[in-house]
């Protein structure tokens, strides 16, 4: 392994013996290193050096980890590919960026169980490949929730300068602190957030080896974790475990992706007696906002964190970037002289800073000739008490798409709606289902034609229509 690498400080830090990871059994720092030396040699002797593209697709696991850290001590550009994608989801995305190497999982059939301790993997030249784009060293997508994923190309300095900003996040994470990680690895904020900002700051890093809440809260007492990352999903079914240990070690736990519902963090603040904090990046740039301090509750997002330049203009949120983040063209609309728009509404305190989440600009429609804000709507359902989850879509009509785990008419919803929205506001049609579709990120899925599918999928589902 080169001593020069980007990110060979993360890896040299820590004597031998220090506990890097935990998951079904113990990771050394000199075991992480001594594995990454090896495979750096192995990827050498396949062809990979500075300047070459490799696609990624593992299951999740310790040995996905040091893959891609000896992929990057390569000099490598890696682009991650979630291991959950169906075929027709990922091939286009390998289509797209023509990678020259391909690491992927062996054994790959069946579905993921959890987080692993070692996985096997294969390594295969590709035809027709290009290089890296110069200089940039993680390829990764969008969410790909409205239905079209953006490739999005992350420089060495863009993923150090990340780093730095969570290491200046007052209350985060520090030397010795053994951190649970619930998010997915593949994506930003589990290995950023996660297993990069727990390297850097030398604490431990806890991955359950899988996923049932009562399973979690027992590995939270027995590695007396000190801090808990997830998003708003991990910490609902965590707030439903009935029989909870002792947790004294447990001061903080930190939730991004998408708004935490005011019930499930009222629920979980109860039980677990602390709240959940924000933090709010977009994948272009990392980490933009956050509190860690329990003093901003949802819809707030905390102020910019030490690093992050931001604008609000018109109640958008725009964040200074050195560079185009988007890769192979396109998305001028989302980048400008040197400012990233995130579509993301947000208001800002003038006195504190603090940005608080209004929605999408992309959710506003005309009804009517009038503008109705569709997070609005979504916001007022959120409020019914056995609605868990729903989405909000405009292209006729409005049309709510709700899920929950209870009994709930159709003509209830248009009830509550009527009750607490103006008329252009009421959806005209509802569709109900025991839950409703998230990508790979775990986000709700906001593309109009894949829901009317997986509703349709699930009938009898509750349809309402025109009223």
């Amino acid at each position: 392994m080169a001593n020069t690498w980007w990110g060979s400080h993360l890896l040299s830090s820590g004597a031998d013996d220090e506990l890097w990871a935990v998951s079904s059994a113990p990771v050394t720092r000199g075991q992480l290193r001594t594995s990454v030396t090896d495979l750096g040699e192995r990827f050498r002797e396949q062809g990979i050096t500075e300047g070459s593209s490799v696609l990624l697709r593992m299951k999740p696991s310790f040995t996905y980890l040091h893959v891609l850290l000896a992929l990057w001590s390569r000099g490598a550009q890696v682009v991650l590919v979630d291991f959950r994608l169906k075929p027709a989801e990922y091939e286009p995305l390998s289509d797209l960026v023509r990678p020259q190497y391909l690491v992927a999982a062996t054994g790959a059939g069946g579905p993921v169980a959890g987080f692993r301790q070692e996985s096997g993997f294969s390594v295969q030249r590709l035809p027709n490949g290009r290089p890296a784009v110069d200089g940039v060293r993680l390829v990764q997508f969008s969410s790909g929730s409205t239905g079209r994923p953006k490739v999005i190309g992350r420089p060495a300095d863009s993923v150090l300068a990340e780093i730095d900003r969570h290491s200046a996040v007052p209350g985060i994470p520090g030397k010795g602190e053994r951190v649970m990680l619930l998010n997915s690895v593949m994506h930003n904020m589990g290995l950023v957030s996660g297993v990069l900002h727990a390297l850097a700051a030398g604490a431990t890093l806890i991955v359950p080896p899988t996923l049932r809440p009562a399973e979690v809260v027992r590995m939270m007492a027995r590695t007396e974790t000190s801090a808990v990352y997830g998003t708003p999903v991990h910490y609902d079914l965590l707030s439903r475990v009935d029989s909870r240990p002792e947790l004294p070690a447990l001061r903080l736990a930190v939730s991004g992706g998408e708004r935490v519902p005011q019930e499930t963090h009222d629920r979980f603040r109860t039980h677990f007696g602390l709240p959940i904090s924000p933090v709010y990046g977009v994948t272009e740039f990392g980490l933009i906002a956050g509190d860690l301090s329990g003093a901003s509750v949802p819809p707030q997002l905390g102020p910019p964190v030490p690093g992050a330049e931001v604008k609000v203009v018109d109640e958008e949120l725009f964040v200074r970037m050195k560079r185009s983040p988007y890769l192979y063209g396109g998305h001028t609309d989302r980048f400008a002289d040197g400012w990233l728009r995130t579509y993301d509404r947000v208001r800002q305190d003038p006195a504190t800073g603090v940005l608080t989440m209004l929605g999408r600009a992309d959710s506003l429609a005309v009804v009517g000739g009038l503008k109705v804000d569709l997070a609005e709507v979504e916001t007022v359902l959120l409020d019914h008490p056995r609605v868990t989850e729903t989405v909000v879509t405009h292209g006729e009509v409005i049309e709510a798409f709700v899920g929950t785990d209870q009994e709930l008419a159709s003509d209830e919803l248009v009830a509550w709606c009527r009750e607490r929205l103006s008329p252009a506001k009421n959806p005209k049609r509802f569709f109900v289902a025991k839950r409703l579709p998230r990508n790979s990120m775990g986000k709700l899925v906001r593309d109009r034609a894949l829901m009317h599918e997986h509703v349709e999928s699930e009938l009898p589902s509750q349809t309402q229509g025109d009223r």
